[in-house]
């Protein structure tokens, strides 16, 4: 087998575009679960708005992308208004009910026959609404290394990518040693007892939640620039869960647990998928067990596997604490 192509393909994975994506991601869902206990389950909402803003704004009204990407801001700020209003007054369970149904609607909208001009239906969006964002990359050449290749464009939104990454981490690691990292670690605990020190528990909940999901909104960015494409079945509730097990992979409450996550997380998807594919094609493994269009799900099978076991002996992640898992069931 080829051993060398084998971790070029999982190292190019493990700091690709796919990891950054869940980086983010999984960044926005640590402020919301990780730190303040909320459990929002349409992550995949917030990238979608985030990536579906830039699209429409740029293909259908020809708007600059810098101008896209505040409004792609600005519309992860109205979805989080909207999902927090009627319910970060209520128990934790209404939240993420209501957060997986919306990601939902945002998916069934975007892919919906009557609004076909503007979203482009089940196909979705195809075009160059990044051309702006790929006229300032500085790569003539991409990336071309025994370990690691990149197309030049690959290469700048990488670099863009782990700089955004970069500069979010920093973000979180100063704000939950701040005075409102402290309260919202604290809703997590006793939201009771912090209501009883006469802190708002109702506008922190919602302070963390548009936050979160502006960082979700990103990695839509991230997601859409990088394809030159937005189609609905990306932001399934399958994207949400995944940016869980990147989050709880490395470690929830945690600064660097979504990132260390995002990055094991691809290696090992894309190695182990390398691997049998490398067995099968050598006939290590035979046709009758395994075939090349089975891989697929088999890799899904035995990482998810994998990630039982963690759960069993490592329930906290890789860098977590269990203590950081204990949820107030009335947040």
């Amino acid at each position: 087998m080829d051993f060398l192509f084998i971790f070029q393909q999982a190292i190019s994975a493990a700091i690709g575009v796919n990891a950054i994506i869940y980086a983010l991601a999984a960044i926005g869902l640590n402020l919301h679960f990780g730190y303040t206990g909320l459990l929002n389950f349409g992550q995949a909402g917030f990238l979608a708005v985030g990536a579906y803003t830039v699209a429409v704004l740029v293909v259908s009204f020809e708007v600059s992308i810098w101008l896209a990407f505040l409004a792609g801001i600005g519309m992860s700020i109205l979805l989080a208004l909207i999902l927090g209003i009627p319910t970060l007054r209520l128990r934790a369970d209404y939240l993420a009910i209501v957060t997986i149904a919306a990601a939902e609607i945002i998916r069934q909208v975007a892919r919906s026959v009557t609004l076909r001009e503007y979203f482009g239906g089940s196909d979705g969006i195809t075009g160059k609404f990044g051309a702006d964002f790929f006229a300032l990359n500085p790569f003539k050449a991409g990336l071309d290394t025994p370990i690691l290749r990149f197309t030049p464009n690959d290469l700048w939104v990488v670099l863009v990518g782990w700089v955004l990454v970069a500069l979010f981490v920093v973000l979180t690691w100063a704000i939950v040693r701040s005075p409102w990292g402290r309260v919202i670690k604290a809703i997590r605990e006793d939201e009771d007892a912090v209501r009883s020190l006469g802190k708002s528990v109702y506008l922190y909940k919602m302070q963390s939640l548009i936050l979160g999901g502006v960082i979700g909104s990103f990695a839509g960015f991230v997601y859409a620039i990088s394809r030159q494409s937005v189609q609905p079945d990306n932001y399934s509730t399958a994207l949400t869960f995944f940016a869980y097990t990147v989050l709880i992979l490395g470690g929830a409450a945690r600064v660097l647990g979504p990132v260390v996550g995002s990055i094991i997380f691809w290696f090992l998807l894309v190695f182990v998928e390398q691997i049998l594919r490398q067995a099968v094609a050598n006939d290590l493994i035979p046709d009758w067990l395994l075939n090349p269009n089975q891989v697929g799900q088999i890799r899904f099978i035995l990482v998810g596997l994998g990630l039982m076991l963690l759960m069993i002996y490592r329930p906290q992640g890789i860098f977590g604490d269990k203590k950081e898992l204990a949820l107030n069931a009335r947040a």
